[in-house]
């Protein structure tokens, strides 16, 4: 009998990154169906200025992404991820009840910021067992899935919102209230759904993710990523904008969460497909193709004040986030050292966060000042930095 070679099996995505995806869905559904309405709540109900609803975004933003530089590093030196994840994720349930409580803007910022601390909290630990577990031959596709996940969830939050504003009569605080169900259920599938692998680790002494000895083991072209991550959320300021954009068309209140479900749709339905075409091409192409789209958002945004303008500039914009957040995730992940990916995604993160603070901020800035199109078209200008640096980057070894 004559034996032929079998073709190997494409290895499935692990039970733990379904599950991690699955608690994704859940937070973000709540963290979204507060997020839809927050920025009308606070500028129009609350009084709060545009370029002072910047500055809480970028730094509630900045705050998360920064966050993540210790709890990456945290979760290296522990050798565990999931006790970080459970802690960061029952931190924001926690912070749910405090927005239908608030009664000042000041307390409603405090819950915005714990609530980004606790995501904060729970990313770099996060990214870092999706890599610790990913087979390297689909690693892109279990990233693209989670995030494909997490995106759905983004998608279902303002949709909820919307039902519910219609079926509350736009009385925001009674619709907040539900937000803490979907919340509650992520604890739970983080408790019983989550494994981490077995791995011997030795615990030394902890050693800061800014440490020099821990920067000198990363390479060139880990660098190159940090540094188009960082321009690029430079360029790409908070969605709260393109919120306070939709109100501009004349959108009733009910149904401005419908820009956030248009965005969430086409960012879920991209995400996956472009994690897995780039476990198959050139990641740093596919990379600047989703810079191409944010370009094309900005200027439609920026150019248009018709209702059609504004949900094909949302719609290209959620093209966009699909294209680059779980690409830019693997490339993090392919060009670091496997005991330093925690640090590795922290590091990354703090240039993020410092970049996003200043971006959200200005944004705002330029809002009241110039006015709407003027914000869009400096995003779509900076933009074109870190799609320069795409060219630059190392091919991967």
């Amino acid at each position: 009998m004559t034996s032929h070679p079998t073709t190997p099996r494409p290895s499935a995505i692990p039970r733990t990154i379904w599950a991690l995806g699955f608690v994704s869905l859940f937070m973000d559904l709540s963290s979204e169906l507060v997020h839809a309405l927050l920025p009308i709540y606070l500028v129009t109900t609350m009084g709060m200025s545009v370029a002072a609803l910047g500055a809480l975004e970028g730094a509630a933003e900045a705050t998360a992404m920064i966050v993540k530089v210790f709890s990456g590093s945290l979760s290296d030196w522990l050798g565990r991820r999931k006790e970080l994840l459970l802690f960061g994720y029952g931190l924001a349930a926690l912070t749910k009840p405090l927005f239908p409580l608030a009664d000042t803007p000041a307390m409603v910022v405090t819950a915005r910021l714990i609530d980004r601390f606790g995501k904060g909290i729970r990313g770099a630990p996060r990214d870092a067992l999706v890599a610790d577990i990913a087979p390297p031959a689909i690693r892109g596709a279990c990233f693209g899935l989670r995030q494909s996940m997490d995106t759905i969830g983004a998608f279902a939050g303002p949709l909820v919102a919307i039902v519910l504003m219609l079926a509350f009569s736009d009385h925001i605080r009674t619709v907040l209230w539900f937000a803490t169900v979907p919340a509650f259920i992520a604890i739970v599938i983080i408790l019983f759904g989550v494994r981490e692998p077995e791995r011997t680790h030795v615990k030394g002494a902890f050693r800061t993710p800014l440490h020099w000895r821990s920067m000198r083991e990363f390479s060139g072209r880990y660098w190159y990523v940090v540094g188009i991550g960082a321009t690029f959320t430079l360029a790409r300021f908070s969605e709260a904008f393109l919120v306070l954009r939709a109100q501009q068309t004349g959108l009733d209140t009910a149904w401005i969460p419908g820009v956030m479900v248009v965005m969430s749709l086409t960012y879920s339905l991209s995400a996956y497909p472009a994690g897995v075409l780039s476990d198959r091409w050139d990641r740093r192409a596919l990379l600047a193709c989703g810079l191409v789209l944010l370009i094309a958002a900005d200027v439609l945004l920026g150019a248009g004040s018709s209702m059609l303008t504004l949900f094909a500039g949302v719609a290209v914009w959620g093209l966009h986030m699909g294209f680059t957040q779980g690409i830019l995730a693997a490339m993090v992940a392919e060009s670091a050292p496997p005991s330093l990916r925690g640090t590795a995604f922290g590091v990354f993160n703090l240039a993020s966060g410092v970049c996003m603070l200043l971006s959200s901020a200005i944004a705002g800035w330029l809002w009241d000042r110039s006015g709407a199109p003027t914000t869009f078209f400096a995003g779509a200008a900076i933009a074109v930095i870190p799609l320069v640096m795409c060219v630059l980057v190392p091919r991967s070894e």
